[in-house]
């Protein structure tokens, strides 16, 4: 069955975003001082991240967490540029990009059966 690559790249986008919004709202209570009312998007973001990873067009839960992982990298780099004002340098580039080429093999490999 060939996969569709692109589709499933774009849900795994959304889910970073959910996970990392959801991880960054605990890291503004525990780590930044702000209130524990943060909180609570946090987790609501976080059941979204998980429901949608759920939506992956994966035969196996392992191998959608897998390629996702890549597309979670570079994704959190991005949140560090755009949300955190950080801006990652080459080594974060180079290895997200190397990370995102690990996730499309893992998406769009050719599996027996």
């Amino acid at each position: 069955m060939e996969r569709a690559v692109w589709p499933t790249l774009a849900l795994y986008g959304a889910a970073a975003l959910a996970e990392i919004g959801g991880c960054f709202a605990f890291w503004a209570w525990a780590r930044l001082g702000r209130s524990l009312w943060w909180t609570l998007p946090g987790v609501t973001s976080l059941c979204l991240f998980a429901w949608l990873l759920t939506r992956a067009d994966a035969d196996f839960a392992g191998r959608a967490y897998a390629a996702y992982g890549g597309v979670y990298i570079a994704a959190s780099l991005l949140w560090l540029w755009l949300v955190e004002g950080a801006r990652p340098d080459r080594w974060d580039a180079a290895g997200a990009l190397l990370c995102l080429a690990g996730a499309a093999i893992i998406l769009a490999g050719p599996r027996a059966g």
